[in-house]
């Protein structure tokens, strides 16, 4: 666990910072299919919509800086989902391997069982990304399919890893 590693819910006033790190994932990587980095005024529409639907949105700090972020919400909007999940967890480049993905997905994780999920699904851009795949199985994800050449990003195709958890 990283010293000094604060773990809170998202506040609007963190829209800026969750843009930024958003941002650099959009411009660099691979995990989220996303091209243009959204505005720090989007970032916070997400996560008023998010947290006003009672779903976890959280904040993880080392040094008063944003360190990551992770959130769950629904796998998809027809009612027959309601008790399946979809996360998302974000790590600053600079903080990668130093444990705050990982408090940051079994925070997610407690705070869905809580709210009475049954399943959660990771939804991971690029069989490549071996970060993303590594802290999944860490906190308990089974593989649950892949699909293949389904995005297309820095010109190249990328397949999404699909993996999955049964909450108690």
């Amino acid at each position: 666990m990283v010293a000094g590693l604060i773990l809170r819910p998202a506040a609007a006033a963190d829209a800026p910072a969750l843009a930024a790190l958003y941002g650099w994932h959009v411009r660099h990587g691979l995990g989220t299919f996303e091209e243009t980095p959204p505005g720090a005024v989007e970032m916070a529409a997400r996560l008023a919509r998010i947290q006003g639907a009672g779903w976890p949105w959280l904040a993880a700090e080392v040094d008063g800086a944003l360190a990551g972020y992770a959130y769950a919400g629904p796998f998809r909007e027809r009612s027959a989902y309601r008790f399946t999940a979809e996360d998302s967890v974000y790590v600053a480049p600079d903080q990668g391997g130093r444990g705050v993905g990982r408090a940051l997905l079994e925070a997610v994780l407690d705070a869905c069982r809580a709210r009475g999920v049954r399943q959660v699904l990771a939804v991971i851009g690029d069989s490549g990304n071996a970060a993303s795949i590594a802290l999944h199985r860490r906190c308990g994800f089974t593989d649950a399919g892949r699909l293949h050449a389904v995005g297309y990003k820095h010109d190249r195709w990328v397949d999404v890893v699909l993996m999955q958890k049964a909450l108690p």
